[in-house]
């Protein structure tokens, strides 16, 4: 098969001067490649950790925030109902979880929404989409969970 027409050929100098590497028949040897050390599962996830891209940092600090702040409200309002404290309504605990959920995934989302444009290539105008507000959702889902079961199940029986 013949090289296009302009194209250095295998022998050529512009072929050595164009990084193109030693080719078949020049006697060269190419140089041996670095061995490459496999990973391990953990290294992997540590690398991913500490490399996150910004916009799912951003959606997650969002929801975390604004869900540590709630969790911390409902630890004081339980651990007052449990010393015995008469609030009026009684005991709306439950109501007051229903209302930390819906106020972590509405403020996560919308908070996203704002804080993650999309990438704006050339132009210079920001342009958001329904799909930020999905990722804040997305991202507030596990967080509320977690912050949620680490105060009913870890600070509840440490401090009540």
């Amino acid at each position: 098969m013949r090289p296009p027409v302009g194209a250095p050929g295998p022998g050529s100098a512009a072929g050595a001067e164009s990084g193109a590497g030693p080719g078949p028949g020049t006697g060269e040897t190419p140089a041996p490649r670095p061995e490459v050390r496999p990973r391990g599962w953990l290294q992997i996830r540590w690398r991913q950790f500490r490399n996150a891209p910004r916009p799912v940092v951003r959606a997650v600090m969002s929801s975390l925030v604004v869900a540590i702040v709630l969790g911390l409200g409902y630890l004081a309002y339980d651990v007052a109902l449990r010393h015995g404290a008469v609030l009026p309504g009684g005991d709306l605990r439950t109501l007051y979880l229903v209302v930390d959920i819906a106020v972590v995934l509405v403020v996560g989302s919308v908070v996203t929404w704002l804080v993650v444009p999309q990438p704006r290539g050339s132009g210079s105008s920001t342009t958001r989409s329904p799909w930020s507000a999905a990722l804040g959702f997305f991202a507030a889902v596990p967080v509320c969970y977690l912050v949620l079961v680490v105060v009913s199940q870890i600070l509840v029986p440490l401090l009540g």
